[in-house]
């Protein structure tokens, strides 16, 4: 019996004397795990949630080697390994308040990365608060997740969209300033409505007198738009203006071209840079491109951005688009922040990292972000359009104008509704 408990007591010793050189040890630091959500299945997945993930993956191991350039260099999240644990996004509001609610309170996870869809990112808001868990949208759109509501756990590193919208009536008036009439065909539900109201709201303030056509407002992955065709071809205009994402944008290109909707009216795809390298030959020639932000084919030429481009290309034969750059740039922009609490604190806690990510400026393949907005949980970034052509029969953007983020967002504490009815009040445009 003393033999036994001898020998006890020492195993004892030994496990808890690894656990300590464990916690110890930078290389055998405990896991941070990460909860990110994408759309893996459905309409969304293949232009939008898998190329996500794609980049997600990518991100991750080079984090977790220690091989991304500067100032990413260093291994983790805050010396910490990452474990991804991924979600899907398909299946609505509801199912995803629940598969967080098990993210945060079953798996553990340290922090959440996610959301495409607007209604998902408009109904998880209020349940980062409550489950005060850091949290990071890194792409939905609607500007109303931080001008309805303060949020200390919440963040966007995405600009809204706002941006797409001024952008694309900045850039139409600069190819056709004497534009009469436009038409409109977005989705009905946060997003699509967001998008179609701020898009004509700064029409007609830029340019007094620009009348609307005719606004169809199918319902979302609605995926047919016959009819709504039908009554876009019956009301002339000089564009029509649409932000249809992943499957209903390329559903409402391919059937647009075929009834020869764009021979008379020019689309504005406020999405479209997702579908240059998947349907290029479906794409009529002069199409608005936008990418909702300097992503993609808008991106800058900086050492972080040719890194990103050859290792996405080299390991998934295909080049990013932009719901690659704001994955990544969700990730880099957690690590930035978690970084520069280890660099205060050996051993950062949640809420260190949240008191660094609030209003930093850091650095990603679409140039630098600025934390700028929503009390300093908003990101906000240039805006870049340009106009759709094939070269030699590969995809291009010619005409590319870019407008400075501090022209097409408003400042901290306005309201985009406001800002634009007031004028765009100290907009700062190039």
């Amino acid at each position: 019996m003393k033999v036994t408990a001898h020998i006890g007591k020492a195993s004892c010793a030994l496990v808890l004397g690894a656990a300590l050189a464990a916690s110890a040890t930078p290389g055998l630091a405990q896991e941070y795990k990460l909860g990110l959500v994408t759309f893996l299945s459905g309409g969304a997945a293949g232009p939008f949630g898998i190329p996500a993930r794609n980049a997600g993956e990518l991100v991750i191991d080079a984090i977790n080697s220690g091989t991304l350039p500067a100032p990413y260099n260093t291994k983790g999240i805050a010396g910490r390994p990452i474990q991804p644990m991924w979600v899907d996004e398909a299946g609505g509001p509801s199912k995803q308040v629940t598969e967080y609610r098990s993210l945060v309170q079953k798996q553990g996870v340290d922090a959440v990365i996610g959301y495409i869809s607007s209604g998902d990112c408009l109904a998880l808001a209020p349940v980062t608060e409550e489950l005060k868990k850091l949290t990071v949208f890194f792409d939905c759109g609607t500007p109303r997740v931080f001008e309805e509501r303060s949020y200390s756990y919440l963040f966007r590193t995405g600009p809204t969209a706002l941006m797409d919208s001024l952008g694309a009536a900045r850039y139409i008036l600069s190819l056709n300033p004497g534009v009469t009439r436009v038409n409109g065909i977005n989705q009905n539900y946060a997003w699509g409505q967001d998008s179609w109201n701020d898009f004509i709201a700064s029409l007609q303030k830029l340019k007094p007198g620009a009348q609307v056509g005719v606004s169809q407002m199918p319902k979302l992955f609605a995926g047919q738009y016959s009819a709504e065709i039908s009554a876009l071809m019956l009301q002339d205009a000089q564009f029509v203006h649409s932000s249809f994402w992943g499957g209903d944008m390329e559903g409402f290109v391919q059937q647009g071209k075929a009834r020869g909707l764009f021979d008379k009216q020019t689309a504005i795809l406020t999405t479209g840079e997702t579908a240059m390298f998947r349907i290029p030959e479906q794409i009529a020639e002069g199409t608005v491109i936008g990418g909702r932000g300097p992503y993609g084919v808008f991106a800058p030429d900086n050492v972080l951005n040719k890194w990103f481009r050859e290792q996405y290309f080299n390991r998934f034969n295909t080049w990013p688009t932009y719901p690659s750059y704001k994955m990544a740039q969700a990730i880099l922009g957690l690590k930035a922040a978690a970084d520069k609490a280890l660099a205060k604190n050996p051993g950062p806690t949640e809420a260190d990292i949240i008191a660094n990510l609030k209003g930093l400026a850091f650095e990603a393949p679409s140039g630098t972000v600025k934390m700028a907005i929503g009390n300093g949980h908003q990101a906000i970034q240039e805006m870049v359009y340009g106009r759709f052509k094939l070269q030699g029969g590969k995809p291009a953007i010619v005409d590319v104008k870019r407008y400075a983020a501090e022209c097409v967002n408003p400042p901290d504490g306005v309201k985009s509704e406001q800002w634009i009815a007031q004028g765009f009040p100290g907009a700062r445009c190039n």
